[in-house]
């Protein structure tokens, strides 16, 4: 075994152990250390990956460090995210992860401009090396499907009628993703090159291994967790990590829809309001003191001007006025109309 591998292996094992043991303490801390955490090994994962770093074992395979290490690493984090703390905490992390992997090529982009402005088009950065188009579009779409399948086939694994064995769930889903991920990412890079195939074979023979040295440090976890907090696995719907995005979206919509009618409930009382202390204002008018004159009986208003009793009260309020006459003033005024 060469001094390489045994590197490898210890690098490897160092940082699995780092992420669980940060997931380890979201009791304690949260998880905003831990996607912190998944943030940076992120743009550790990008920039060894583009520059290339491998350690070749003779007669067997070639390791690629950056998805031996740090995209490994990630996926355990993932996985025990979805596990233990569900869809929308596993959506903020794969969200992490997208938005680094996106950032990191975007960055190294603008270094190598500004250099080859600073240099007069010379001397490019050899340590931040620009990654081609279609390699960077193939790993984020393959880093996005990988992290959603795997809550997906987490919960069609654990299905009741499978009765499947904790420990072989936690296998074949790693597994399943290790290799989805090198179907997605090894077609949309190299399909079409010389070396596809071999590429595509010699990829999944590593992944294989990688699952298996990676899973003892996965169903460990598991087993330590659920002893340690006393909790049962939950069993979700295979679509969980994306119905609960339209769950999301549903509950938004009625709580916009919520706030617009109390909007307007509340534009209906204002107006209401206005009307009764308008009705309020016009009765304390009428109610009031009303200046009268003793021959005329017209009545006076605020700004001193003298107004027909009919009139007056028209204005300030509904009534209205038809004429007729009384019994009194139609024996005195008509008399024969009496007869």
């Amino acid at each position: 075994m060469t001094n390489e591998l045994l590197v490898l292996i210890g690098e490897a094992i160092g940082v699995y152990f780092l992420v669980l043991w940060a997931h380890s303490l979201r009791n304690k801390l949260g998880l905003s250390h831990f996607y912190a955490l998944i943030g940076s090994l992120t743009a550790v994962m990008v920039w060894v990956t583009d520059a290339g770093v491998r350690v070749e074992v003779p007669g067997i395979a070639s390791f690629m460090v950056g998805s031996t290490v740090f995209y490994t690493a990630l996926l355990l984090g993932v996985f025990v995210v979805y596990v233990f703390d569900g869809p929308r905490a596993t959506r903020i992390a794969i969200s992490t992860i997208i938005g680094v992997s996106v950032m990191v090529p975007l960055v190294t982009l603008i270094l190598h401009w500004q250099i080859r402005i600073s240099n007069n088009g010379e001397n490019p950065l050899g340590y931040f090396p620009p990654q081609s188009l279609r390699i960077y579009s193939a790993s984020i779409f393959a880093a996005f499907a990988d992290l959603i399948f795997l809550a997906m086939a987490w919960e069609f694994l654990g299905k009741p009628q499978l009765n499947m064995r904790l420990w072989l769930r936690a296998f074949l889903t790693l597994l399943g993703v290790l290799w989805l991920d090198v179907l997605l990412f090894a077609t949309g890079a190299f399909a079409g090159e010389p070396d596809y195939f071999k590429i595509m074979t010699g990829t999944f023979v590593t992944r294989f291994v990688l699952s298996v040295f990676a899973f003892p440090f996965l169903y460990w976890y598991i087993s330590w967790q659920n002893g340690k907090n006393g909790m049962e696995i939950e069993n979700r719907p295979v679509l969980a990590i994306l119905r609960e995005v339209t769950k999301v979206r549903l509950e938004l919509s009625l709580a916009q829809r919520e706030i617009e009618r109390r909007k307007e409930v509340e534009r209906e009382n204002v107006q209401l309001i206005d009307s009764l202390q308008g009705a309020l204002l016009e009765v304390k008018t009428l109610r009031g003191i009303l200046p009268t004159c003793s021959y005329c009986k017209d009545i006076r208003d605020e700004d001193g001007n003298w107004h027909q009793l009919e009139s007056y009260i028209q204005r300030h309020s509904d009534a209205k006025f038809s004429h007729g006459v009384c019994d009194k003033c139609m024996k005195e005024h008509h008399p024969e109309a009496t007869q």
